[in-house]
């Protein structure tokens, strides 16, 4: 049976437990946050933007927080208010040894993580080589679901065109 908290300051109490909870994941802080679910904090617990624990955790890059919430039964898919999944956001930061820990706890690696954006693709948007690597590995391709996603692509060939062209440009200019 689960209990109703009717009273106002109980309620600004549990409040304040839940933002401390989200801030011990956002920090990495896993003995603190495993203290709190043994507590009976849920562990799929989201802020008002729908961030779960484990989103937080792993955008943020704490891998033994991340492995603690997955253990504890974390959904590994579970998404924000914008669609993005915690493996979409380590494909984003480039959290190489996140993607591995969350592949293995079975995430979607063909999950649309809003406007049909694969973790894929973020990684090759934002240049994260090693990443694309690692996600086609586990099977992950660069097709477009949407078409932003062909732009992923082309940014991906052209990347290292770009940097170079950066590079020239900023020794030239002086």
């Amino acid at each position: 049976m689960q209990h109703v908290i009717t009273d106002p300051e109980e309620q600004a109490r549990y409040r304040e437990f839940q933002q401390l909870a989200f801030e011990r994941a956002r920090l990495g802080e896993t003995d603190a946050l495993a203290g709190m679910l043994r507590q009976g904090l849920p562990v799929n617990l989201c802020d008002p933007c729908g961030n779960s624990l484990l989103l937080l955790a792993s955008y943020h890059g704490h891998l033994e927080t991340a492995r603690m919430l997955l253990k504890a039964g974390a959904d590994v898919d579970r998404r924000n208010v914008k669609g993005q999944t915690p493996l979409g956001g380590v494909a984003f930061k480039g959290y190489l040894k996140l993607a591995e820990l969350l592949l293995w706890h079975g995430a979607d690696i063909h999950a649309d993580n809003g406007g049909g954006l694969t973790p894929i693709m973020f990684a090759s948007m934002f240049g994260r080589t090693a990443m694309v690597a690692l996600l086609k590995q586990h099977g992950a391709a660069l097709i477009a679901i949407h078409p932003l996603a062909y732009q992923a692509r082309l940014l991906m060939f052209f990347a290292p065109l770009l940097r170079l062209f950066v590079r020239w440009k900023s020794t030239n200019s002086q």
